[in-house]
């Protein structure tokens, strides 16, 4: 899928898991809910970091760049080094190990490392790096004629605004963990979530996504995940603009009501 629907499906599946938190009695206060859906909104789009044309590969300017270059490098050395008899040979890494379950679990928990071990400063360059993701995923077509120094300048606002909210008693900072010295340890959560999603996403499209890796499953390693080819679709295609992002925009809604106790 693209950007934008990406962003979409991520900040709607963090709403649903609001909904569902308050359903077991275990709300989470509105600021959980709003900053954990931004987070999860960038975090769907993470994944892409291996395809130079992506969003996230753009959004931070030469260091997201280099970073691309790193990351394709990376995917591909694990894609040949692990790949089994039936799997194709390839010549990129786009869609391999940040695509999969691994790599989604490692990502969330070097986030909420961070934000416990850098505390305030680690907790502001995560939400950071996720504001401006969210911004360039959800309010793309505003992003795209902006400057690069604009859309970074919102996320760090954003960035410290929202961190000064959670810091503020009852409003989430030790939300769901709640030992001391685990504050903002939950943040891992929706980053987790938002690459699974994309995992999700991409696995409707004709490639499908090897989301299963490193478990092998019959001749490959990298096993494209996916439903019956007839009912795939394109990147980009009517299917995506004209069905699910209006699916995505619906289900969000529905989750926010859930989580905010409008409707049980």
């Amino acid at each position: 899928m693209m950007g934008p629907a990406h962003a979409l499906s991520g900040a709607a599946a963090w709403l649903g898991v609001g909904a569902a938190a308050s359903a077991m009695d275990r709300p989470m206060p509105w600021p959980v809910l709003l900053v954990g859906a931004l987070i999860c909104a960038g975090a769907a789009l993470a994944p892409d970091l291996d395809h130079k044309a992506a969003t996230i590969s753009r959004a931070f300017g030469p260091v997201s760049r280099n970073l691309c270059e790193i990351i394709d490098k990376l995917s591909y050395a694990a894609y040949k080094s692990t790949r089994k008899p039936g799997d194709p040979r390839r010549s990129g890494g786009h869609r391999t190990l940040t695509h999969t379950w691994l790599w989604a679990v490692m990502c969330g928990a070097g986030a909420a490392a961070v934000c416990v071990l850098g505390g305030r400063w680690g907790v502001l360059a995560v939400l950071f790096v996720h504001m401006v993701l969210a911004i360039e995923g959800l309010l793309w077509r505003h992003a795209r004629v902006s400057s690069d120094v604009l859309v970074w300048l919102l996320g760090v606002s954003s960035a410290w605004m929202l961190a000064d909210i959670l810091d503020k008693p009852g409003n989430g900072a030790g939300w769901l963990f709640t030992q001391p010295g685990q504050e903002y340890l939950w943040i891992g959560l929706p980053i987790v979530l938002g690459a699974l999603v994309h995992c999700i996403g991409d696995a409707l499209t004709v490639s499908g996504c090897p989301i299963f890796w490193p478990i092998p499953i019959g001749r490959k390693r990298w096993y494209p995940v996916g439903p019956p080819k007839v009912m795939r679709f394109r990147a980009g295609s009517w299917v995506e603009l004209k069905v699910l992002t209006p699916v995505f925009m619906v289900l969000g809604g529905i989750g926010a009501l859930g989580a905010l106790d409008f409707i049980g």
